[in-house]
């Protein structure tokens, strides 16, 4: 039967800086566990030390014997073949199913009422039902399904792995893992370089495990198709915090909480306000040398002091109270991520902005028209090299194709690539920010008010961020400073799953015309625009909303 992965109190120092503090997990047979959070919270870190890969500074891992792990780059030999990964994925299968031939040979030939006999019995019986874990008779024809579904299955067995791609190297070495069926699994990124068919392949594999799996992912249609628990290691007063559910669930959650978060504040700051109001009004009422109304004036001498203790006893409560809850004030929660639109990209609200026709670039993309109007919202997708990013630099005109392409003169164009590159690396964040922007508008909308870079990393070198943290940089100067036409070329890329959420609700409210090239299924599934599908042949048009239908001819 399979075994629960259990980690106490790890800790893990990278440099000067604490990845992991504290960080306790049980991953239970039939459970699949999902860690969540922003790039550098520790998600790989961990899946190095639950696998053994890595030693933590402090703590403790208890492994199943039968572990499974995908880093996300595959550590192969270069030299080795496609039927030598193959073969080795197959090798315990193989074992079992010959050792229990050998076994049931030597019972057959042992007198029953013998030691040995009830030796290679319990022998046996122990090698059947590992047989029966890693499913050993169907073996050859897994590897075979398995090869196949990951889009292998054509892929000639002497095939060097030096001559693959990274991700058909990274496809191989998932499909080892599905085809040896260990008994858990701890999978970093897993759906990189995986179509639509493949990853829809993988969520169900994974969920038909009887065993524990740990993932590490980005991609959200897969955690909330596969994980029955969620780990979200964002930095949090309480440490890592789990969430029993989907995706999905962990949403619901995330919006309950931050409903009740607001609904906490707000009523703190009018009990704020009342108390602000009661100690000035209430001690202005009992200020010394204060004039006496009239109907305080008879039998004042006998009431005065006493009614004068009372008031200021009150006053005296309501500025303790006021003063204990000012110190532990709930802040307003975090505004989320939203374009910042200046009066330019307001003002205009409609008219067409680009007109394609009849477009053709050899081998990258065939177009025969395309309009798009100053409030579209229009969703590209197809398979890698149907020509998404060439068709976002066509809007962009960085393609010189003449009269093909027309463009509303004066009109300001965004685009975040899927590479990002600054011309000054050894600038910092925020002087980059500065440059790009001009001062004026940097100070009307600062970097550190948008939520996407910390303090520490907005004062870095953009050199030395990471790529994650160079997309969130390229995406703060599109927020700060919305354009006429925004171009997002795999936005959600590098991007956390929170961050991509906020993301597509920002979407929503760009005051300009926005295009989103994408193979991320949870923001396709949920698009709400035109949808242009591009193909090797001419593109077809689809919409979420029949009125804005667009038929290519």
């Amino acid at each position: 039967m399979p075994e629960a992965l259990l980690a106490h109190d790890l800790v893990r120092t990278l440099g000067s800086r604490r990845v992991l503090d504290g960080v306790s997990l049980t991953a239970a047979p039939g459970r699949r566990i999902g860690l969540i959070g922003e790039n550098g919270t520790g998600k790989s870190t961990l899946l190095r030390l639950l696998a053994g890969a890595d030693e933590p500074d402090a703590g403790a891992v208890v492994r199943p014997p039968d572990l499974g792990y995908l880093p996300q780059e595959a550590p192969y030999d270069p030299t080795a073949t496609v039927a030598d990964v193959r073969d080795d994925a197959l090798r315990e299968a193989r074992a079992v199913l010959t050792d229990l031939d050998r076994l049931a040979d030597q019972l057959a030939r042992t007198a029953d009422d013998t030691a040995d006999h009830d030796r290679l019995l319990a022998a046996y019986g122990d090698l059947l039902d590992r047989a029966e874990d890693i499913d050993a008779w169907n073996a050859e024809r897994r590897a075979d399904m398995v090869l196949a579904a990951l889009g292998l299955g054509e892929m000639a067995p002497g095939r060097a792995l030096a001559a693959l791609s990274g991700g058909q190297r990274g496809r191989l070495a998932l499909a080892a893992l599905l085809i040896r069926r260990p008994s858990a699994l701890l999978l970093d990124e897993p759906t990189n370089h995986l179509d639509d068919a493949a990853a829809a392949f993988l969520e169900q594999q994974l969920r038909d495990l009887p065993g524990a799996v740990v993932v590490a992912s980005h991609d959200r249609a897969f955690l909330d198709a596969v994980c029955t628990d969620l780990i979200d290691l964002d930095p949090a007063v309480a440490g890592p915090v789990r969430f029993g559910g989907t995706y999905r669930d962990y949403l619901a959650h995330q919006r309950n909480e931050r409903e009740r978060w607001q609904r906490r504040h707000a009523e703190q700051q009018e009990e704020l306000a009342e108390l602000r109001r009661q100690v000035a009004v209430t001690a202005h009422e009992v200020a010394p040398g204060r004039d006496r109304r009239d109907n305080e004036k008879m039998g004042y001498g006998h009431t005065a002091g006493r009614v004068q203790n009372q008031i200021a006893r009150r006053v005296r409560a309501a500025g303790r109270r006021l003063d204990d809850l000012e110190r532990t004030a709930v802040p307003a929660p975090p505004e989320p991520l939203r374009f910042r639109a200046t009066a330019l990209a307001t003002a205009t609200a409609d008219g067409t902005l680009i007109s394609l026709r009849h477009v053709r670039i050899p081998g990258r993309l065939t177009l025969d028209h395309l309009d798009l109007t100053a409030s579209d919202r229009l969703l590209v997708t197809g398979a890698n090299g149907a020509g998404k990013s060439t068709l976002l630099a066509v809007l962009a005109g960085r393609l010189d194709l003449g009269d093909h392409v027309r463009h509303r003169p004066g009109l300001r164009i965004g685009v975040l690539a899927q590479d990002t590159v600054f011309d000054r690396p050894e600038r910092t964040a925020e002087e980059t920010f500065a440059d790009v922007l001009g001062n004026v508008r940097a100070d009307a909308v600062p970097l550190d008010d948008l939520g996407l870079l910390t303090a520490h990393d907005a004062r870095r070198p953009v050199g030395e961020l990471s790529v994650g943290q160079g997309r969130r940089l390229a995406l703060a100067l599109l927020v700060a400073d919305p354009p006429d036409l925004l171009l997002l070329d795999e936005p959600t890329n590098h991007l956390s799953p929170k961050l991509c959420d906020e993301l597509e609700g920002a979407l929503g409210g760009s005051p300009g015309a926005v295009v989103v090239a994408s193979h991320d299924r949870w923001l396709r599934s949920r698009w709400h625009g035109r949808e242009i599908r591009l193909r090797a042949t001419v593109p077809t048009t689809t919409s979420t909303m029949p009125s804005t239908v667009e038929n290519s001819a």
